[in-house]
């Protein structure tokens, strides 16, 4: 772990805080580490993840957020459409089995 220098005093690190706190600095961070931290799969490289995450070109917060409802949204609609589609095969199923068998199917 590299040495931090030069922050001695109360005063400066106190500085040093406004100073991240006004370019916003803090909320970045802190918006890419709950990123991170609400990964269902956790990355090999967190280092990697929080890089790209602070791109200039990177998704905000709120991107973030509307990608991950998305993604809920979207894998709750992949259960239901699984589960509607193996109602229809054993339906499916079901009526091959009557027309083979020469009864009429309802």
């Amino acid at each position: 772990m590299a040495h931090h220098r030069g922050l001695g005093s109360d005063s400066k690190r106190e500085q040093f805080r406004r100073y991240l706190e006004k370019a916003g600095v803090v909320d970045s961070l802190t918006c890419v580490l709950v990123a991170l931290y609400e990964q269902a799969d956790r990355p090999n490289n967190a280092l990697e993840f929080v890089k790209q995450h602070l791109g200039a070109s990177g998704p905000t917060c709120e991107d973030t957020e509307a990608l991950q409802r998305e993604v809920i949204d979207l894998r709750q609609r992949c259960t239901r459409l699984t589960e509607e589609n193996k109602d229809l095969k054993a339906r499916l199923q079901r009526y091959e089995n009557v027309s083979h068998n020469g009864a009429t199917a309802d």
